[in-house]
């Protein structure tokens, strides 16, 4: 380990936190670095850790505590060492496995897409994890906002976002249009325009089985009881169509005890609710319309009843389906009606990337939106936590901003971290302060009766009703 990064000597009442089989293992006493952020971080992070350390001190009474360690990205590096981006905070970062941030530029006039976006690629945090969950006062949209209780796990590497595609009008685009055309389209009805720009959207097996496993290890660790797979598979068979096959696969192979799919519960509930049913009966009951198919697709579905009573009637029948984790798959489009409709059927999605990015968004609407939307990029064995929101400059220093997205971050983190008895302390603290209606202005403005509070006075506010949540525990 050494002794500093960008000149900053590393905490020396702190410990690392170190990673094994799938685990971390956390000190009482974490290094965890920070990003302060650019624009309305600086207010956010000095709101945020307030919070942090008066909820691992009321929780464990000096038993544990946090060794923050600022590292720089953004504005604040450009200015300081003239690199948007400096190796030691990536080298710091990936020492201590742990991070969080606030919200950060993209820099203007090329060079590098996004800040957050080279995080996760150089380490490889391939998982964008949002939960997007209501606490009671939270202005919404919705009549019903209670029923959102959601994880999205989103993929962080691939799709549209690897970044692959070519300018309308130089020379590689018409390179590549021109290939497309006269070679792998070739005797076809399809054609690329010739004055198209040109994009990839790569979806590979090991990007989708990696999102997707630590989807489902998260509902099993966290009981949930539904995992499922969005997709646009129906119109991209190869890419999004793809994620949906290779995301049955690594739940049916490597968690077979205990997942059933959606449509393994139909034919084993047939079979459960009538042990006499044919094959072909079974069948009939589980692809209505069957009597009307082709000869070829009756036998294909008639196997597949076959093989699926001959693997797992044994272990999932009689009933027992009924209590594994059930893998499911919606239609991106569907998904989104019914995230406002009936959100209580959706409990944690595994979805590719630009489909990630849009339904996050649209969830977290429902809730409060991105002011109090936390995230987190994971990967295996590092994790930076951050706000979701931009840096809104025009309100930098004003002390005026929802820290709420950089504090349910935190959240996150702890969680992440087994200490959930802070994280609990937090997440009660924001909901009674919004219940009490002392909210930052974006919230004020959409409540009746609310008091506007700075972003530091609703820091104080949440500490505070951690305080009553300590009393009524000990009562």
């Amino acid at each position: 380990m050494a002794v500093s990064y960008n000149g900053l000597p590393v905490p020396a009442t702190g410990a690392r936190i170190t990673y094994s089989n799938g685990r971390y293992q956390v000190p009482d006493n974490p290094i965890i670095p920070f990003i302060e952020g650019d624009g309305t971080g600086r207010d956010i992070w000095k709101a945020s850790v307030r919070v942090f350390d008066a909820a691992v001190e009321k929780a464990y009474q000096g038993k544990r505590r946090v060794a923050w360690y600022e590292v720089f990205a953004g504005e604040k590096a450009k200015a300081e060492f003239n690199n948007w981006l400096p190796d030691d905070t990536v080298n710091a970062i990936r020492e201590f496995r742990v991070a969080i941030k606030g919200p950060l530029t993209t820099p203007v006039g090329g060079g590098m897409r996004s800040l957050n976006v080279a995080l996760r690629q150089i380490l490889d945090l391939y998982a964008c994890v949002r939960p997007v969950k209501y606490y009671k006062g939270t202005p919404s949209p919705v009549k019903h906002p209670e029923r959102m209780d959601l994880v999205i796990y989103r993929e962080n590497t691939e799709d549209v976002y690897a970044g692959i595609e070519w300018e309308e009008g130089t020379p590689e685009a018409a390179k590549l249009i021109e290939f497309l055309n006269k070679d792998m389209l070739k005797g076809s009805k399809k054609q690329v325009r010739l004055d198209s720009g040109v994009g990839i959207k790569p979806i590979s097996v090991t990007g989708t089985k990696r999102l997707v496993r630590m989807a489902i290890q998260f509902a099993l660790d966290s009981g949930r009881k539904i995992v499922t797979i969005m997709h646009k598979g129906n119109i991209q068979k190869f890419t999004e169509g793809a994620f949906r096959k290779w995301g049955y696969e690594l739940a049916t192979q490597e968690f077979r005890d205990k997942v059933v799919t959606e449509r393994e519960s139909w034919i084993l509930d047939n079979k459960d609710k009538n042990p006499n049913l044919t094959i072909e009966e079974n069948a009939n009951l589980t692809e209505p319309g069957l009597e009307f198919a082709t000869e070829e697709f009756r036998q294909s579905i008639y196997q597949e009843v076959r093989d699926v009573l001959s693997a797992i009637y044994a272990t999932h029948g009689k009933g027992a389906w009924k209590k594994k984790l059930m893998v499911n798959d919606r239609i991106a489009d569907s998904i989104f009606q019914q995230v406002v409709t009936r959100a209580d059927e959706y409990s944690v999605l595994a979805t590719s990337n630009l489909n990630g990015d849009y339904i996050s968004d649209a969830c977290a609407a429902q809730v409060g939106g991105l002011g109090i939307a936390p995230g987190a990029n994971i990967g295996d064995g590092y994790a930076i936590f951050e706000a979701t929101h931009g840096t809104a400059p025009k309100y930098a220093d004003k002390d005026v901003i929802n820290p709420g997205s950089v504090i349910l971050s935190g959240v996150m983190m702890f969680r992440l971290m087994g200490w959930n008895e802070a994280a609990d302390l937090i997440e009660h603290g924001m909901e009674r302060s919004i219940e009490q209606k002392k909210v930052t202005y974006d919230f004020e403005r959409l409540m009746e009766g609310a008091t506007k509070v700075k972003t530091s006075e609703f820091a104080t506010h949440i500490i505070g009703n951690m305080d009553a949540a300590v009393l009524s525990a000990t009562r």
